[in-house]
């Protein structure tokens, strides 16, 4: 099947982050007896009690959601999580033949640094896996599935309530300690704000609604001062009664001092600000 240059360099970055997520379970997951988040929490669970390679179980579980996916959701999705999946198996199941006790991260005392470690990795693994078009599995499909079902459901609690079982889980699994439950839930933590942060976008700015009499020299200045755009509706004060206008203005975080330099040469203009989370199209991202 012919894939262009650009699809074919998202399914390239797929295989090296399957690989990194390999290599971190390899290294930051398993040599520190806690559970991460989702199904390869139970896959790392039974992997923990009866020795069966997580690359065996990561097969079995996710091999029937990506033919799900396949067959109801989207082809392209389906082999992006394929290829994911089986990338993540083959490197689990080629370093389980290793030795790599020489570099696996044991934390020894410092227990809280190998879940820290492995939820940054994984955390970003995600996010880039799904803005890449594809997933790494396991629950990401299912909550794929469920909401082109039901769009308006929220798996929010479910997500929750499967992560809480793993946390509940390695109560008992890893020896009746609270240690390993607060491991994985440090790693989920990690794990979803990281990945929120990536799916969010980098391009977080700050959205400032200016009321004033002096549209026409505001918007000036700031197309001057700062390069960004503004955006003109009419307004009309109830109290004064007087015909306004409203300026809309997204800005960097690094711009918001020099936007009220300007705002302070025009004494009676009212101004408030609110975070946006992603920009998208033509905001150019100035760093002065």
């Amino acid at each position: 099947m012919h894939h262009s240059p650009g699809q074919a360099g998202r399914y390239l970055a797929i295989v090296g982050l399957a690989i990194v997520m390999g290599l971190s379970y390899e290294l930051f997951v398993f040599p520190n007896a806690f559970a991460p988040a989702g199904i390869n929490g139970f896959a790392t669970i039974i992997q923990y009690l009866f020795h069966v390679s997580i690359g065996y179980l990561s097969l079995v579980i996710n091999l029937p959601l990506i033919l799900l996916a396949w067959r109801k959701l989207d082809a392209d999705f389906a082999r992006k999580s394929l290829l994911f999946v089986l990338v993540f198996s083959g490197v689990t199941l080629g370093l389980g033949k290793l030795d790599l006790s020489g570099i696996a991260y044991d934390t020894g005392s410092s227990a809280i640094l190998g879940p820290v470690a492995a939820g940054v990795v994984s955390g970003a693994v995600y996010g880039l896996v799904i803005r890449l078009g594809g997933s790494t599995g396991g629950t990401d499909i299912v909550a794929a599935w469920v909401h082109k079902l039901h769009p308006e459901a929220s798996l929010v609690w479910v997500i929750f309530g499967l992560n809480a079982s793993v946390a509940v889980l390695s109560f008992f699994v890893y020896g009746y300690q609270f240690e390993p439950v607060i491991l994985c839930l440090i790693y989920c933590y990690l794990s979803s704000r990281i990945s929120d942060g990536i799916l969010k976008g980098f391009k977080i700015a700050l959205k400032f609604e200016v009321v004033t009499q002096h549209a026409d020299e505001l918007s000036a200045r700031l197309l001057q001062d700062l390069h960004h755009g503004v955006t003109v509706l009419p307004a009309q004060g109830m109290y004064s009664d007087t015909p306004k206008s409203l300026l809309i203005c997204v800005v960097n975080r690094s711009q918001v001092m020099q936007f009220h330099r300007v705002l302070r040469e025009f004494p009676d203009t009212f101004a408030y600000v609110s975070n946006v989370n992603e920009t998208l199209g033509n905001f150019k991202h100035i760093t002065q």
